[in-house]
């Protein structure tokens, strides 16, 4: 299936780039912008991941945690998060299996993994979804209007 608006899109649980476990579901009561990507490293999401970075703390002042998603393995995302110094959570979806679960269509003919942004409300549900593979920036803005309207 896909995950659409309106939808509580199904719980997973990843390792972080500690190699901890983390489950979506401990973040209910909070919103969540949750961002799959296609790869640590790549520029496009070099660009996305540190304009996430620069809007962190507005991100937290809305209340909202920051979790991206990629076929990484946590190594990878625990050297990418360092070298950037991402402040969020970065999690290992290896063999991309929470991405099919959601239904992320993969772009450019299939040939990578689809970058996405959902954002979910207190409550799980997803209320915005982003795709988007060639304005990271422009997205952030637009993500943080609605939380702050939440």
């Amino acid at each position: 299936g896909q995950v659409n608006k309106g939808q509580v899109p199904p719980n997973f649980t990843l390792k972080d780039q500690d190699g901890k476990a983390v489950s979506l579901a401990k973040y209910k009561g909070k919103p969540v912008v949750v961002y799959f990507y296609p790869a640590d490293e790549s520029p496009s999401c070099t660009k996305q991941a540190c304009a996430f970075r620069d809007s962190y703390e507005k991100f937290k002042k809305a209340g909202a945690e920051v979790i991206g998603i990629s076929g990484d393995d946590s190594s990878s995302h625990k050297s990418f998060a360092k070298k950037y110094r991402l402040p969020f959570t970065l999690l290992s979806d290896e063999g991309n299996k929470v991405r099919k679960e959601w239904g992320i269509p993969s772009d450019l003919f299939g040939a990578l993994p689809g970058r996405q942004t959902y954002v979910l409300d207190k409550q799980g549900v997803v209320q915005l979804i982003y795709n988007n593979q060639f304005q990271p920036e422009k997205h952030i803005d637009e993500t943080l209007k609605l939380l702050q309207s939440l």
